[in-house]
């Protein structure tokens, strides 16, 4: 199986493979300090912990070892920034990308640039035919970023509100794989 590169050079930052041993404290501490940034879009914040980030980076490995997903490092100057992910969608030949960062770290287009280059690097897989970003109707900085990109919109779909600021309907972006084939 083909697996996108473990590191992904972006100018100023790189997309780097999570590390279990070395990175709990870092990514514990980064969510901690942008609490109040994440808690109206993420529900995973409600129930974080020091157990649920070990938990997270002990789970990278086997699902970037099966496929299931590529989740990456955000990394400015050696410090962590953000997390950037790609897994399976729904349908076999699609993956989904999500991405967000640390309170410091925003309206400088690193989500922006990450979300770019591993897409680049999601269709240098030979199974993907599209990727999904989804987010809040609310949530417009997430949403500028599959815009700026190119991704159109998809759909819209009614979901229960799972995070405070959740209005209940998903905007879907996607975007196929460009046609490269000449």
């Amino acid at each position: 199986m083909k697996r996108p590169n473990e590191i992904i050079a972006c100018d100023d930052f790189a997309l780097r493979r999570w590390r279990a041993a070395s990175d709990i404290d870092s990514l514990f501490l980064m969510i901690e300090e942008s609490l109040d940034h994440l808690r109206p879009w993420m529900p995973w914040i409600a129930r974080h912990s020091r157990e649920t980030t070990r938990d997270f980076l002990a789970d990278c490995d086997p699902k970037w070892q099966s496929g299931d997903s590529f989740n990456y490092a955000i990394v400015k100057d050696g410090t962590l920034v953000g997390s950037c992910s790609i897994y399976r969608a729904a349908e076999p030949r699609g993956r989904v990308m999500g991405y967000w960062l640390h309170a410091a770290a925003t309206g400088q287009g690193i989500a922006t640039r990450a979300a770019a280059a591993l897409a680049a690097e999601a269709f240098a897989l030979p199974d993907v035919e599209y990727l999904e970003i989804a987010h809040d109707l609310a949530n417009t900085a997430s949403g500028a970023v599959p815009r700026r990109l190119g991704f159109f919109e998809a759909g819209r779909k009614q979901v229960a509100p799972a995070a405070p600021s959740d209005t209940g309907t998903d905007v879907i972006w996607r975007l196929n794989r460009p046609d490269d084939r000449g």
